[in-house]
């Protein structure tokens, strides 16, 4: 009798516990994102909207040297935005007369629909879109990426390459820290866990928080050059703006194109005439030194290299955004 009692009170415990857990995981899947830093908002308000299929695709668009006929589009890294770019946006306005950023569909200010099969081709084919909305269609481009932006840059050069009507005209190609080669790219675990999670991701993605967000990002940027926690909730602000979180699992599908279509753009990059450049962070754990940097010289022998301090990781424009601009400038003014 007595193990029967305490068995009905372990129940009721249990019942009581579940109880009191609905309302609570209610409320937590329903905690607002946070509120924009005046930085990020002054970010927001300066740029721009366009339309592409009836989806709200965020940019923004700098005029810089007046005369100067030059224009780079940046095109940024998973899981940010274009706000990734704003240490080195001033300088870059000091040498183009354009300076152009989107935040892809999926990311930051952009709308994130789901259920939605996002893909690099889609994301090329909007910075087209963009640049036939601003007019700019038939200009030389410089293109400057970063992480999942560099496989963007590398479905824009096969086109490029194919010499297609409405395709971009790609004057110049500069690439950094970004998974190119599959054999060479080491996702995060949590990534993995995302990426291949099945039925788990929808419920991973509704219980990612800033603490899960921030202790998986930090491990990508250097030991003295990591974010603050000022620095990365605006990062957790344009992933939770129109529910991101939600669709980063579809987002990350690009790592299982990247291996399907290895052939396709890794070929582009392989055969290219236009000058290009690579800026590296040698630290980088998803991009390791020095067996990432040893196939790219192998495969792209004509390409010249910028390797940054020992200490800089992932994100080198934001680690080391004055090391990165003048590699930048070195490579834009050798040509």
């Amino acid at each position: 009798m007595e193990g029967q009692a305490v068995a009905a009170r372990m129940r009721e415990w249990w019942v009581q516990v579940g109880l009191l857990a609905v309302p609570l995981l209610a409320a937590y899947l329903h905690i607002p994102p946070p509120q924009l830093s005046p930085a990020l908002h002054s970010w927001k308000s300066s740029g721009k909207f366009f339309t592409y299929k009836g989806l709200r695709i965020f940019y923004q668009d700098s005029v810089g040297v007046v005369g100067s006929p030059e224009i780079v589009v940046l095109l940024h890294g998973f899981p940010t935005s274009s706000y990734d770019w704003y240490k080195i946006w001033e300088g870059l306005t000091l040498r183009f007369h354009r300076v152009i950023a989107l935040d892809f569909l999926g990311f930051g200010f952009s709308d994130k629909p789901r259920p939605h099969h996002y893909s690099i081709f889609e994301q090329a084919s909007i910075v087209e879109a963009l640049l036939r909305h601003l007019g700019l269609q038939n200009r030389r481009i410089n293109l400057l990426s970063h992480d999942y932006g560099d496989i963007v840059a590398q479905e824009l050069l096969y086109r490029f390459k194919q010499n297609r009507s409405g395709r971009l005209t790609i004057k110049s190609l500069c690439l950094s820290n970004g998974g190119i080669f599959p054999e060479t790219h080491r996702p995060l675990l949590l990534q993995k866990l995302l990426k291949d999670g099945g039925v788990l991701s929808p419920i991973l993605t509704r219980l990612m928080n800033f603490f899960v967000f921030s202790r998986g990002l930090t491990p990508v940027f250097g030991p003295y050059t990591r974010p603050s926690e000022s620095e990365l909730w605006d990062m957790w602000a344009g992933i939770r703006n129109n529910d991101g979180n939600l669709v980063i699992d579809s987002l990350l599908q690009y790592i299982n194109q990247r291996k399907k279509f290895r052939r396709r753009w890794v070929g582009a990059l392989a055969s290219v005439t236009i000058p290009i450049h690579f800026i590296y962070g040698p630290l980088d754990p998803v991009n390791p030194y020095p067996e990432f940097l040893e196939l790219y010289r192998k495969t792209l022998p004509r390409s010249t290299v910028s390797i940054l301090d020992d200490h800089i990781s992932h994100y080198p424009q934001l680690e080391d955004p004055m090391g990165f601009l003048n590699a930048y400038m070195g490579f834009i003014n050798s040509f």
